[in-house]
């Protein structure tokens, strides 16, 4: 639902702006709400607090690459979750395989949704001290 847009759809998008653009009206396109992949996208968006929901594959390796990344989401209290198969989290977003993903806005029908597990993944994760051991 939340893919990211393809090149075909994002070329088609941007030509639509500047035809507006160059016709003089108002542009009226906004960006799609997706999901955000990537290590370094998703700590800037962790960084500003853009980002709704994280979610980390426990498959990375070299797991230094992703072992901070729940001490970050705690400091800047965004709720995370770590779950199997980086394979899994790289199907979201039509790749092999992606190290993690984060949701930075959702559509009215799922924001009750979105809250949920949030909650439920700030009380699993970002709360519970025996994880962090």
């Amino acid at each position: 639902k939340y893919m990211p847009e393809t090149k075909a759809a994002k070329k088609a998008r941007l030509m639509e702006m500047a035809q507006q653009k160059k016709d003089g009206q108002e542009v009226k396109t906004k960006k799609p709400q997706t999901v955000k992949y990537g290590l370094n996208h998703v700590t800037t968006l962790i960084e500003n607090k853009q980002a709704k929901l994280v979610v980390i594959a426990h498959d990375v390796d070299p797991i230094e690459l992703v072992c901070w990344l729940p001490a970050l989401c705690r400091k800047k209290d965004v709720p995370y979750c770590i779950i199997k198969g980086k394979s899994r989290l790289g199907q979201l977003v039509h790749k092999k395989a992606v190290s993690c993903v984060a949701l930075t806005s959702v559509s009215k029908e799922d924001q009750k949704d979105l809250e949920t597990l949030a909650s439920n993944f700030k009380a699993q994760f970002n709360d519970n001290a025996e994880v962090r051991r």
